[in-house]
């Protein structure tokens, strides 16, 4: 069901049509850079029928020479809860997400890069409607913005792309975009309920009034969690409009607010987990350890054609967060306002047999954190005096180019260069002991991208690339000083990393489609997570080292009967250290924490009839290492979930009843493990789950 190898091979009468269809005369915006505006018009079924614009211009997927692949609404409208990342990409290989709490909380990596964080996403960039969810850092906390039944489309780039968004993509980037202003039904709510106390709710709206587009949404989540004290609720809602000046000028405002709470149940050790897996660590509950996160956003981007070969794109947005987290050794109140804007020109000349596509721009970010800790003195009681008080400035610099080359005879390239320079200044208000940990923390780095293809025909397509990455500390990793409460941790670099990549796409017949990559990755100074005997509840961070990762990435699709469809992505990894001293000694060879060398997921989609749709799918891991000394494991396990479907049309209103289970046979398994000293590093997964949901749609 994934677009992109849908567009790959096979044709599908019951396809949805685009909502502007192919006929349509092309306004001047349009046509300036087509790839990018005209998506939707394109031929649905071969390698050129989808067109990317996850690499900073639009592009047919035949000619991007990257692993990408695009989850489309019909994929997304098959999760179970809509509520985590998870859901939404569990079938991009290549990528893994640990789920800690079976709620929001999530971890992500893509191939191994940020897998050793200790929640949210770190060298990931993570773009909503084109607004920025990192802050200059390249840090993205846990996806709190997003209201997944209000995302339409996902691209996700895999490998190495600080060349196009700076250190916070180093390893790939998330390109997320809500339901189209003025498009689709003009009214839709939902209601989910299952298993352990989980509800959600959603009411979209969207339409035209002047001429003008608008898209609103409401959602709202809520749940026990599968273990003690891992209660969650999150509201979420965003507002976006299509606004058209002029033939030329396209605008997009968006307004956006998220609340959010959840309870946190931190990692078992071996005897907690043998004793009562569904308990909290008794840290979490003596502290009352738990999250709250309430961020307002506002954004304007648009794009301006200046000729039919010219196109500016910008925006500028601004994040203004208040924060509050309550850990066994103090709590932490944090205010931060985040500012930034980007600016791209981009211009089509050729030259000869050669056609450019040029593009050149800067980002540009800024945050202003004020933050402070009080003790806690249990339950999440504050002690009068303050351990830390202190304000953080940070601004976040990018400029790049780009060229997007047509070669003739079907061969295809990009080359991307950039520069980028993140400066953090702390002041210490406090001075406690009269000691001021006032400091800076600067990181800049050029890096480069150069990517071929060739494709002679619109089902095979042949790509290779190579790129380098520049994971500069974030915010979390930098405000953790293992020399006081409060200052930097001084001792960071930023990691570094270079690959190379191979890669195919092909459709084979009208009936099996697939997309391959290979990749080889080393990095140098890696990021890895420690503890100290004086503050033993904190968790810090340091250079751990270097690493060599070789993986294989697949998704494969097969239709042998019409009403039968087979999916299946999986990922072979082997990411070892290559040079490490650590608390363990030397680790070179060692398998790094927390990455399975097998990952398979599998779809089984069977129409019924009109309207009734069955699915049975599987997730499979193999085991992996808890911590850098390859002396404890978790056993590898595969989970069975189920599906049921059923579209009802009611005169002037489209009805959907969904039943889905989750973990059917009730395997018990390890969702996430923390590669901690201490043993407190296992976060058991949830047992058999059951979801039905109801989804009402005014056309």
């Amino acid at each position: 069901m994934y677009t992109l190898l849908l567009c790959c091979c096979l044709s599908c009468p019951g396809t949805s049509q685009p909502t502007i269809q192919a006929d349509t005369p092309a306004t001047p915006a349009q046509k300036a850079v087509p790839a990018r505006a005209r998506s939707d018009t394109l031929p649905r079924f071969d390698l050129m029928g989808i067109v990317v614009t996850v690499a900073r211009t639009g592009i047919p997927l035949r000619e991007n020479p990257a692993a990408t692949t695009v989850v489309g609404g019909a994929d997304l409208r098959t999760m179970p809860r809509a509520l985590a990342v998870d859901e939404a990409v569990r079938l991009v290989p290549g990528v893994k997400v640990d789920n800690q709490a079976d709620g929001e909380r999530v971890h992500m990596s893509i191939r191994g890069q940020g897998i050793l964080s200790e929640r949210g996403l770190r060298g990931i960039k993570v773009l909503q409607d084109g607004i920025p969810l990192n802050d200059p850092t390249g840090f993205a906390p846990d996806l709190y913005d997003v209201d997944w039944s209000n995302i339409d489309r996902i691209e996700v780039l895999r490998g190495p792309g600080a060349a196009l968004y700076g250190g916070g993509s180093t390893a790939g980037v998330l390109n997320l975009m809500t339901t189209p202003a003025g498009a689709g039904p003009s009214m839709a709510a939902e209601a989910r309920t299952g298993s352990h106390g989980f509800q959600k709710y959603g009411l979209r709206s969207s339409g035209r009034v002047g001429g003008a587009g608008y898209q609103l949404s409401f959602g709202r989540a809520l749940g026990d969690g599968y273990r003690e004290h891992t209660a969650f609720t999150a509201t979420n809602l965003y507002a976006k409009g299509d606004v058209r000046p002029s033939e030329r000028l396209q605008l997009t405002p968006v307004v956006a607010w998220t609340g959010f709470f959840n309870e946190n149940a931190e990692g078992l050790n071996l005897a907690w987990l043998a004793e009562d897996r569904r308990q909290a660590n008794p840290d979490a509950v003596v502290y009352n350890e738990f999250q709250r996160t309430k961020r307002f956003t506002a954004g304007l981007s648009g794009r301006y054609a200046a000729g039919d070969a010219t196109a500016v794109d910008f925006n500028a947005y601004l994040h203004d967060t208040r924060y509050l987290e309550p850990v066994p050794s103090s709590v932490q109140h944090r205010s931060l306002v985040g500012p930034g804007a980007t600016l791209q020109l981009t211009h089509r000349l050729g030259t000869g047999g050669v056609a450019h596509t040029l593009g050149a721009g800067t980002d540009v970010q800024w945050q202003a954190i004020d933050e402070y800790r009080r003790a806690n003195l249990g339950l999440a009681r504050e002690g009068a005096a303050r351990l830390s008080d202190e304000t953080i400035r940070q601004a976040g610099l990018g400029v790049f180019l780009l060229d997007r080359l047509d070669l003739g005879g079907g061969w295809g390239g990009m080359v991307n260069v950039r520069y980028d320079r993140i400066t953090n200044r702390l002041t210490d208000h406090l001075r406690s002991g009269g000691v001021d940990l006032s400091g800076a923390a600067d990181f800049d780095r050029a890096t480069a991208r150069l990517g071929l293809t060739y494709s002679r025909s619109p089902r095979l397509s042949l790509y290779a690339n190579w790129g380098q990455g520049f994971l500069p500390p974030a915010t979390e990793e930098l405000g953790n000083n293992p020399a006081a409460p409060g200052g930097f941790n001084g001792a960071l670099t930023a990691a570094l990393s270079r690959g190379e990549e191979l890669g195919a796409r092909a459709a084979i017949g009208r009936s099996l489609a697939f997309d391959l990559a290979l990749f080889h990755l080393e990095t140098r100074g890696d990021f890895d997570r420690y503890r100290i005997a004086a503050r033993p509840l904190e968790t810090f961070y340091r250079n751990g080292g270097n690493s060599r990762r070789l993986g294989a990435e697949l998704f494969a699709r097969w239709q042998p009967l019409a009403p039968v469809t087979v999916e299946g992505a999986y990922t072979g990894s082997r990411f070892l250290y290559r040079s490490s001293t650590s608390a363990y000694g030397d680790i070179t060879g060692k398998w790094l924490p927390n990455s399975p060398a097998h990952q398979l997921m599998t779809n089984l989609t069977l129409d019924v009839r009109p309207g009734l749709s069955l699915g049975a799918g599987s997730d499979s891991y193999s085991r992996w290492y808890v911590d850098a000394s390859n002396l404890t494991s978790v056993n590898g396990y595969t989970l069975w979930n189920a599906r049921a479907t059923w579209r009802i049309p009611l005169p002037g209103l489209d009805c959907e009843l969904s039943v889905q289970g989750r973990n059917l046979t009730g395997v018990r398994y390890i969702a996430f493990t923390e590669p901690d000293p201490d043993g407190n590093s296992y976060q058991p997964g949830p047992e058999r789950e059951l979801f039905t949901g109801l989804r009402l749609i005014l056309p």
